[in-house]
């Protein structure tokens, strides 16, 4: 059984459902000192600091890691790929990431030659679109989040 991520909602929700069965036993608990033992219980100081490490949490982009399988758009073209390497950059939010399409991409608009790509390097930034060596948008690379 997996653990489903903590949310506001939800860690409201568990408070209830604590109150609730303490209020079966004769045990009252207002519901400000139900979610402060839900704090203590996840190892917090006390609910604001909870709340606090949720919203920092949020805030947090969700970077695609080794083998996930993404897909988005490559020069205009739709595609599938799996990440082939990660690696952090000297830029702040910014990732390099090698990927290898499902399927070539033929890179050129013309009828008398082809060039497919198959695999790719690129930086991204935290809304998962390619960047310049200077962290500047250059739309090549769109990841679907």
């Amino acid at each position: 059984m997996t653990t489903p991520p903590l949310t506001l909602d939800s860690l409201k929700r568990q408070a209830r459902r604590m109150r609730d069965h303490f209020a079966e036993h004769n045990i009252e608990m207002s519901h400000s000192k139900t979610l402060e033992a839900l704090a203590k219980q996840y190892g917090y100081k006390d609910w604001n600091v909870l709340t606090a490490s949720l919203k920092r949490q949020a805030l947090q982009p969700i970077w695609p890691t080794l083998e996930d399988r993404v897909s988005g758009t490559y020069l205009g073209h739709d595609f599938t790929a799996s990440i082939l390497k990660t690696e952090t950059a000297i830029l702040p939010d910014v990732r390099r990431y090698t990927m290898l399409f499902d399927v070539p991409i033929d890179v050129v608009a013309s009828a008398h030659f082809s060039n497919f790509r198959q695999r790719v390097t690129c930086l991204l930034n935290s809304d998962l679109r390619s960047v310049d060596h200077k962290g500047r948008p250059d739309n090549i690379v769109q990841l679907n989040k």
